[in-house]
This record gives C-alpha cells, sequence and structure tokens, in this order.
C-alpha cells in the first residue's frame, strides 16, 4: 500500500507539473506537446496606410447583400492623436479608423530570456540598457484597428474606406477637463452624409462613438450600421514575459454567451455562433488586454466573425469580428443617430463587469474557471486590506493551511505514524518476501492495529493541487499582478524569478519535507523521491515567481505543521 500510495502521488504530481509545463510553453508562444504546431507567420507586412479590411455585407434583413468597397488607391489620409489621462488615440480620417491606442499607465518591460542572462555572465557583458514603453493595442503592425460605416442592401453608403473631413476642437484633454470630443464628417455617399463624433472621457478605457446618420438624398434609404474590429491572426502580442493565453475573436450574446473563435476555426469555416441576438458585443482578446464593441441597450443586431478577402495593403491572415445594426428608414431630409462604445484598456476584472454584461469573462481563466474566480475574489479582497499582491500571495496560502488544517494535520499524523511503524514493515517484508500475498495481509493489520491510513498523506496534494493550478491561470492572467512587485529582487511577480532565488529555496525546502517524510521500501523508489523535487524546482526555474512564491510558502507551513506534529508523536 505504501508503494501505491507513493505511485498515486507521483503521477499526480507529474500529469500536473507536465500540464503547466505545456501551458507554459503555449504561453510562450511555443506549440503545445498535445497539438499541432502553429500557423507560420506570414513572410511580408503591407503598408500600413492601406491597410483597409473589406466592408460587410448588409445584414440578411434588408436584401440581397451590398457590394464591397476598396478605398482608392490615393485617398486623402490624415491622422489626429488624441491624449487623455489613461490613453493615447490616434484616429485616421480615412474612413475614422481607430488605428492606435496606446495605455501610457501600462508600461511594457523586458524579460531576458535564461540564454541571455547567461551570456551576459560569461562575456560580462551587462544588460543593454532598455527604456519601457506605453502598452499599444491598435496598431499598423498586426492590421489591428476599431471601424464603423455605413452599408445598404440599396447601393453603397459611407463606409471607412470613405475619407472624412475632420470639424476642428481640442486634442488634449487639458486639467479640470472631463471629456473632449472628435468630430468627423464625410461627404454624400449614395446620398448619404455620415457623423462621426468621438467621445473621450477622463479615467475611461471607453471611447463613446456616435454615428449620426443624414439623408440628403430624394430617395429613402435604409441604412445599416456596421462595428468591426480587425487584425492580423498571424502574430500575438503579450505583457512582460508572456504572450497571450488566447488572441482572438470573442462573441457574447444571450444566445451564444460568451465564446472565443480562434483563427484556425475561421479558416476552416467551424465558426458556431448565433447570428442574430437581441443583445452582446463583440472584442478581440489577448493577454492582458482587450477591445470590444459594446451597445449595451436592448435591440436588434447581427453578429459575423470572418477572414477578410486579400487587398492591396491587407495581410492575407486579416480577421474581422463585429455587430451590424439596422437602422429605421430614413426619408428624405430625415435624419438618426446610433451610439455605441468602444473599449480598449486592461482585463481588470472588477471594472469590466461594470462595462457590459459577461464582458469579464474575456479574462481567460482555463480549464478552472470555477476554481480561479473565487480565488481572484479572495486574493483581491486580500489584497484591498495589505496592499502588496507578494504578501497577499502568502496570506492566501495562509488562509488555505487554516481552511485545510484538520485534512492536513491528520495527514501529517498518518505520515509520521508510516515514518515510526517503518522498522517493522522492513522487517515484515524481509520476512515474507517470498510470499507478497501474505506480506500485504500482515501490513494491513498492522496498519489497522496502529489506526494508520497508508493513502492518507495523499490527501494534502490531492486537495492543494486544483487551487496550485487555478493560481498559476490567475497569475498568467491578471493584469493586476502585472508588473507588481514583492519585496527586494522580485520586482514582477507575474515573470519568472530573475535570479531563481525563489525556486531554489522551494527546491530546498521540498527536498527537506522528503527527509520528514517515512522512507519508501524500495531502494530504486527512494531515490526517486530525492530526485523528483530537484527535477521539479529545475522546472518551476521558469514558472512565474508569484506561483513559486505560493509553494515555497506552502512548503515551509508544511514543513512546520508536520515538524510539530512529528514532535507530538515522538518521531524522529
Amino acid at each position: 500500500m505504501t508503494d501505491i500510495r507513493r505511485t498515486v502521488l507521483w503521477v499526480v504530481f507529474t500529469a500536473s507539473l507536465f500540464l503547466l509545463w505545456d501551458g507554459w510553453q503555449r504561453h510562450n508562444g511555443h506549440p503545445s506537446m498535445f497539438s499541432p504546431a502553429p500557423r507560420p507567420v506570414a513572410a511580408a507586412s503591407a503598408p500600413a496606410g492601406a491597410a483597409n479590411a473589406g466592408v460587410p455585407a448588409a445584414a440578411a434583413s434588408t436584401g440581397a447583400a451590398a457590394p464591397t468597397a476598396a478605398a482608392p488607391a490615393a485617398a486623402p489620409s490624415e491622422k489626429v492623436t488624441i491624449r487623455t489621462d489613461v490613453l493615447t488615440v490616434t484616429v485616421d480620417t480615412l474612413g475614422g479608423d481607430i488605428v492606435r491606442a496606446e495605455l501610457p499607465k501600462y508600461l511594457t518591460s523586458p524579460d531576458p530570456t535564461v540564454t541571455d542572462q547567461l551570456l551576459q555572465m560569461v562575456h560580462l557583458k551587462q544588460p543593454a540598457p532598455f527604456t519601457p514603453e506605453p502598452v499599444v493595442l491598435f496598431n499598423a503592425a498586426q492590421h489591428y484597428r476599431a471601424q464603423t460605416g455605413l452599408v445598404s442592401a440599396q447601393g453603397p453608403l459611407p463606409a471607412h474606406t470613405t475619407p472624412m473631413t475632420v470639424v476642428a476642437g481640442e486634442r488634449e484633454l487639458k486639467d479640470g477637463q472631463d471629456e473632449i470630443k472628435l468630430r468627423l464628417e464625410s461627404a454624400e455617399v449614395g446620398g448619404v452624409k455620415l457623423v462621426k463624433t468621438f467621445t473621450f472621457k477622463r479615467g475611461a478605457y471607453t471611447v463613446g462613438v456616435t454615428h449620426e446618420v443624414i439623408n440628403a438624398g430624394a430617395a429613402p434609404v435604409t441604412p445599416q450600421v456596421y462595428l468591426q474590429l480587425v487584425r492580423d491572426g498571424s502574430t500575438v502580442t503579450g505583457g512582460a514575459a508572456f504572450t497571450p493565453s488566447f488572441t482572438g475573436p470573442a462573441v457574447y450574446n444571450d444566445k451564444t454567451k460568451f465564446k472565443t473563435i480562434k483563427f484556425e476555426d475561421i479558416d476552416k469555416n467551424k465558426v458556431d455562433i448565433e447570428k442574430t441576438a437581441n443583445d452582446g458585443w463583440v472584442s478581440m482578446v489577448q493577454h492582458y488586454f482587450a477591445s470590444a464593441w459594446l451597445v449595451n441597450e436592448p435591440g436588434n443586431r447581427e453578429f459575423f466573425v470572418r477572414k477578410l478577402p486579400g487587398q492591396v495593403g491587407l495581410r492575407a491572415d486579416t480577421y474581422a469580428t463585429g455587430m451590424v445594426f439596422t437602422l429605421p428608414t430614413l426619408a428624405p431630409g430625415a435624419s438618426t443617430t446610433q451610439s455605441a462604445t468602444l473599449f480598449a484598456g486592461p482585463q481588470e476584472e472588477n471594472n469590466l463587469a461594470k462595462l457590459a454584461p459577461g464582458l469579464e469573462r474575456v479574462k481567460d481563466y482555463g480549464m478552472l474557471t470555477i476554481i480561479a474566480e473565487p480565488l481572484f475574489w479572495l486574493l483581491d479582497k486580500l489584497h484591498g486590506l495589505i496592499g502588496n499582491w507578494g504578501w497577499t500571495i502568502v496570506a492566501l496560502v495562509l488562509l488555505l493551511k487554516i481552511a485545510l488544517y484538520g485534512l492536513n494535520a491528520s495527514a501529517y499524523r498518518s505520515m509520521a505514524k508510516m515514518k515510526a511503524l517503518a522498522p517493522r514493515i522492513n522487517d515484515l517484508k524481509e520476512r515474507y518476501k517470498d510470499k507478497p500475498q501474505e506480506m500485504q495481509q500482515e501490513m494491513m493489520r498492522i496498519y489497522r492495529e496502529e489506526k494508520v491510513n497508508p493513502i492518507g498523506g495523499c490527501l494534502p496534494i490531492f486537495a492543494q493541487m486544483p487551487i496550485f493550478m487555478a493560481l498559476y491561470w490567475v497569475l498568467l492572467s491578471t493584469v493586476e499582478m502585472r508588473q507588481a512587485p514583492w519585496i527586494l529582487w522580485i520586482t514582477d511577480l507575474s515573470v519568472r524569478d530573475p535570479y531563481f532565488i525563489l525556486p531554489l529555496l522551494m527546491m530546498a525546502s521540498s527536498l527537506f519535507q522528503v527527509w520528514l517524510n517515512p522512507p519508501a521500501a524500495d531502494p530504486m523508489q527512494q531515490k526517486m523521491m530525492w530526485i523528483m523535487p530537484v527535477a521539479f524546482g529545475i522546472m518551476f526555474f521558469v514558472f512565474p515567481a508569484g506561483l513559486v512564491l505560493y509553494w515555497l510558502t506552502n512548503n515551509i507551513l508544511s514543513i512546520a505543521q508536520q515538524w510539530m506534529i512529528n514532535k507530538q508523536l515522538g518521531v524522529n
């Protein structure tokens, strides 16, 4: 039974570590051990100025599909930059696209690889100076932009390929101001004029976008407003040391609920979403950050996720997700307005939940969402009291130890008794080495007499492993912990320890736990008991410092509890 207990323990722990390792590899841009390698990146990037995605077709409710328009090769274009306290947004007058969004409060950070550090040590070179820059969402390199425009089955209307004129106004949010507006006006297309008004507010990662549609023609028209997010699917971005846990479109509505769509599924035409609903939003998700078109007022809308046809200035692997809204039929001289909100910012869970129903779901917790969500809630409450994410993780371990004290104490008593019984069990195995059945019966008799559960020592691992893996995803996904310092050399809990001090301490504590545990009867298994902590400790070298801190704190508290129980039972 002892051998079975140890086998089960190591199988669970090994499988969990392999899953974490596989997740880490995928988070660092490497292919999963369990899936094919990702598609190669396209060879060349097209000029940014011409990167215009196709105009979506008119929704089915209006009849035949509208023609797809392309921007004239020499269409005039002016870049207008608006600055607030939390956003620096660039708007292209060609269609009124938002083509760049910088987040000055979220900076990039270096994360040199182990190889880079070793080379620097060997050659005695200092790392090159690094100047953090703001995180950028919409950008030309990835053909990532937010677009809106009009379509109609009756003919072309002003779209995101239509040149627009800027109305004079302020470009920077000044002290004492709460908001600024940017107004763009199109010329008439198909007898219809489109006026876009962008509203930027202090402290907000949202941009209000109002579409005023004016029928200046001689015939009635039924326009539709489309809102779409476009980006290149062959490149991914991430903060600090990580690449995104998921990069791609996401759709939420009352029928589909929340669904992420992989780029490769779009290529294979395997997009399974409800195309019409009365509410919902669309998003482009990446690690730590997201963009989304939000319209919270109930009203019929059509959703789409598609790969865009190749055009001049547009990569062949560019994708769009969006919504189409049908507006009332406008008589000549009539006008109407439609309002939407563009979110472009960090995945701060509490703030996302306030912006739109289900928007917090863009934060990817992987398979363990059911554990990760309450775990983050607890961490968030503790951080509100403590103010430091490192000490918050320590406090979390302490609370979990208190909650699981009875289970852990029972397991450690069982392990202490097993250690005390080790000489008798070894003697028994020696006497009955040729009679395995009788030996097993005698061992079970001894366990019953001494009230020892031979697999009781596995219970703490079984209880801790789901929490450990859920915390892994919380650390990977929580932007609040991005670049969060703890003490001294730990300046970012979301990336690995730069000097590997925490992993070494964790390895040492794991070896000390092996010494406290009862020795295995099989010599080979006993060697493995000492080798495995070293092997797994090396794997922890590349895990986030916050995760290693969690496991190290857990080890230290476990050692203290087991040491006290061993002393109480007189076990050395």
